[in-house]
């Protein structure tokens, strides 16, 4: 009985999505679905993003945790419109949270969203949100193993950031095999090396999300 019980609820969870796509489509919204496991940078990456871009774009986002505000407070003060989600327990976000949380946002008025999911390295990866895009994180912190171990997240993600890249000399990462192996599972993936402390990358991925702001109008 548990297949059949799953397959119903991605699907309710597909139609949402659905509509929320066509809402973003309608104005104009590029969506970037952040995933990570907890600690690999997600908030202080959109940190820098916005501080990077608010003076371009219209940007805000929806903040997925499981419990607190924190996050929330800290993408306030850095200059976007932020959302709280908090799950409860629930180990990623779904449509129907995604649709709860668009009552607060201005849709016309934005040109970027980001949705910051729950950090969690299975779950978030299952759920189509609506987004146009699902962005993994990975931090060298973490190892290189992550690719094998999860393979989900990476075959469902459009763009690759390895964060951390400054501290490379301190830990036991080798990049050439999560690159190798991450390409292997999903050969079309964009990969970025990336340091949100040094700023090392990072124009290259505000330079992403541009050129696909530029293909949305």
């Amino acid at each position: 009985m548990k297949v059949p019980v799953v397959r119903n609820i991605l699907e309710v969870n597909d139609r949402i999505a659905n509509e929320h796509r066509e809402l973003f489509q309608e104005n104009n919204v590029l969506v970037l679905n952040l995933m990570s496991s907890p600690g690999a940078g997600k908030t202080t990456l959109l940190e820098n993003t916005i501080g990077h871009l608010k003076e371009s774009l219209r940007i805000g986002v929806i903040e997925g945790d499981i419990q607190t505000s924190a996050d929330a407070e800290r993408i306030l003060h850095a200059g976007a419109a932020a959302v709280q989600i908090n799950t409860d327990g629930a180990c990623h976000l779904d449509g129907n949270m995604i649709k709860a949380a668009l009552g607060s946002i201005n849709t016309e008025g934005t040109d970027l969203l980001f949705i910051e999911n729950v950090g969690n390295l299975v779950c978030p990866a299952e759920f189509d949100l609506g987004e146009d895009y699902k962005v993994m994180i990975l931090s060298v912190t973490e190892g290189d193993d992550k690719p094998e171990k999860y393979p989900l997240m990476f075959h469902e993600a459009s763009v690759l950031l390895i964060n951390k890249i400054d501290l490379l000399p301190y830990v036991n990462c080798n990049m050439d095999k999560i690159r190798q192996t991450v390409l292997k599972i999903n050969p079309k993936i964009k990969i970025f090396e990336i340091s949100c402390q040094t700023k090392e990358g990072l124009d290259n991925w505000f330079g992403w999300i541009m050129e696909h702001i530029k293909n949305k109008t």
